[in-house]
């Protein structure tokens, strides 16, 4: 089992046939969700599942959080997208990576980070904090 950070090639698809809609006020709702070390997840990933999900703590339950502030705009010739940081609290958690889903639309997968190591928190507060939304960096970018 693996994760190996991608954007899904099927969200590639659904973006030439509009399924996803990112506009801020009235778009669709995206979702992170938790996995542990043996989970199998990659660029051919297609949607959320529970499988190997991390179990519920603190704040954390089956089927991750809700992403806030996607803010679709561009940085250069790149169109980038950003999402706020987003924190379980008193949360044990040990977590390998995440997939980020479109929860309005069949819980289709965007794409999949690998955290590249164990990540843990104990009691404590889960952080996942999204790079800087630049053309370099942004979390999703189509250049």
């Amino acid at each position: 089992m693996a994760i190996s950070q991608a954007v899904c090639t099927s969200f590639k698809q659904e973006l030439l046939v509009g399924t996803h809609n990112f506009t801020a006020s009235s778009g669709d709702t995206f979702k992170i969700a938790l996995y542990t070390s043996s989970a199998s997840l990659g660029a051919s990933t297609t949607a959320f599942s529970t499988s190997n999900e991390v179990s519920d703590s603190g704040t954390y339950s089956s089927g991750g959080g809700t992403l806030t502030s996607v803010t679709p705009t561009t940085s250069g010739t790149t169109a980038i997208c950003d999402f706020a940081d987003i924190s379980f609290t008193s949360a044990t958690i040990t977590a390998r990576g995440a997939l980020i889903y479109n929860s309005s639309d069949s819980n289709k997968a965007v794409a999949v980070l690998d955290f590249g190591g164990d990540k843990t928190s104990t009691s404590g507060t889960f952080t996942i904090q999204f790079p800087t939304a630049d053309a370099s960096n942004a979390i999703l970018r189509l250049a």
